[in-house]
């Protein structure tokens, strides 16, 4: 179809007009944190938001309590905008200041910037959603409200559940320090605990009838690290010692237990890494005359980039330029910058985009779309969706540039007039992009040819077993 009212200008028209809602909902959400499946009050006021722009709300979808699916319309095409808002643990922080300055020691806050991405993401359904109610055009726009990304792994979840199956189009962005369309795949991952069960003893008067859990944790800790040299240099193996047996040393501790997690560029690699990470885990349990469990608890797919909506996003955010960053923007940032961030931070951050981007303080531009495909090595659980349905990322600057994730720095800026810049435009690719897609069903039949051939035609195969449950996860955390 074509409809001059779903221009792009039509679409920033709408996306302006209520954007302050929407920023304000994003600073609600970034000062009440909440962690992974715990993300109640935060999907409360999305849910309050979009029910009074008139979409239907189906709750607690997938059997994840903070997962929800917000829809308008009917009929196809079926267009669907995906949004987070979990917090990370010990990040709460100040607003607008250039010194670490936790609100409460031990609380969690927005070190990703997921206030933002859902709230951008939630605007950019709503203001395709008018620009479709005003001119009577047929399609269906969901907004899915997303838990657990940063631990959990919610839209693995959501995906084994089915809930992206109909969709014909899946749309994200991330807060960022450039303005760009991602063209790179991801890490796939999985994350088990390793857990290690021995014989208490004491450790002076009976060492000799223990058998050290604590040991076997060590030891396979050590295996793992000779194994790095012979593994895949794109390979990333991490892990945390997350109980040590007690407190006590003249105890020998019959139960420890560590976290891992194996990530690679293909979901198969990562399965393969893991296996061999299980084999070390046998071997220290051979070596002290323990045993040992394995439990899996979340996992992701790499992403699966769809060139046929990134040139369309692109087009998009190269016509509606970059954030309009004023005077008070750029001196807080350099403020900050000269403060609380050093030269490595900045090579870091701007190295995966375009090393003269050092030099600037906020990005003033657009990235051109690379000519070669890389691996981000990172791990999001978009990657699942993208395995299902046609999916395409923007990033959006909000931050200064050189500013690390998952950090104070970052909480800082949050809330700030920069970061509710770059989620308008963000929004604003969003929805013009997906207004294309009902615009013109020839994209939309070219992105799911694409999405055909790079996966081979195969389905999608969850990499969570059934046997794992968002409960299990949420007890564990407790």
């Amino acid at each position: 179809m074509q409809n001059d009212r779903l221009s792009l200008e039509e679409i920033a028209r709408l996306v302006d007009a209520k954007a302050q809602a929407f920023c304000d909902s994003s600073d609600r959400i970034w000062a009440m944190p909440e962690l992974a499946f715990e993300e109640h009050r935060s999907v409360a006021e999305q849910i309050a938001m979009l029910e009074a722009e008139g979409f239907q709300i189906h709750r607690a979808v997938g059997g994840i309590a903070t997962a929800f699916i917000a829809e308008w319309g009917q009929g196809g095409p079926v267009v669907g905008i995906l949004g987070e808002f979990d917090a990370l643990p010990d990040l709460a922080q100040e607003s607008a200041v250039t010194a670490h300055k936790p609100t409460q020691a031990g609380q969690p806050g927005h070190g990703c910037g997921h206030n933002l991405l859902g709230s951008g993401s939630a605007l950019a359904a709503v203001a395709l959603k008018d620009a479709l109610e005003g001119e009577g055009i047929a399609g269906t726009v969901r907004y899915y409200g997303c838990p657990a990304e940063e631990s959990g792994s919610g839209k693995t979840f959501m995906a084994r559940s089915g809930l992206f199956d109909d969709l014909d189009a899946a749309f994200c962005w991330h807060p960022s320090v450039v303005n760009e369309v991602q063209t790179t795949s991801s890490l796939a991952c999985i994350q088990a605990y390793f857990r290690f069960r021995g014989r208490a003893a004491h450790a002076a008067a009976a060492p000799h009838v223990g058998r050290s859990a604590l040991d076997a944790v060590e030891l396979m800790n050590v295996g793992v690290n000779y194994m790095r040299e012979h593994m895949p240099s794109d390979a990333r193996v991490h892990y945390a010692t997350t109980n040590t047996g007690g407190n006590a040393p003249n105890v020998v501790q019959a139960y420890a237990e560590s976290l891992y997690l194996v990530r690679s560029p293909h979901l198969p690699d990562a399965e393969r890494l893991f296996e061999r990470v299980k084999k070390i885990a046998e071997g220290a349990a051979l070596m002290t005359e323990t045993t040992f469990s394995v439990q899996i608890t979340d996992a992701t797919s790499n992403v699966v980039p769809n060139k046929a909506l990134q040139e369309a996003m692109y087009e998009n955010m190269r016509r509606l330029g970059p954030p309009a960053f004023d005077d008070a923007d750029h001196a807080f940032a350099e403020k900050l910058r000269k403060a609380a961030l050093t030269e490595e931070d900045i090579l870091a951050s701007v190295k995966p985009h375009d090393l003269s981007l050092r030099t600037k303080i906020l990005h003033d531009g657009v990235l051109a779309m690379p000519a070669r495909e890389e691996v981000m090595m990172g791990t999001t659980d978009v990657g699942d969706v993208s395995w299902i349905v046609p999916t395409v990322q923007c990033h959006a600057a909000c931050f200064a540039i050189g500013t690390p994730f998952h950090t104070w720095q970052l909480v800082a800026q949050g809330n700030l007039p920069a970061a509710h810049k770059g989620m308008v435009l963000a929004a604003k690719a969003m929805a013009a992009t997906a207004a294309d897609c009902l615009r013109n069903p020839d994209l939309i039949a070219r992105a799911k040819a694409e999405l055909r051939d790079r996966t081979g035609g195969r389905a999608y195969v969850c990499p969570i077993p059934d046997s794992v449950t968002p409960e299990d996860l949420r007890a564990k955390a407790a």
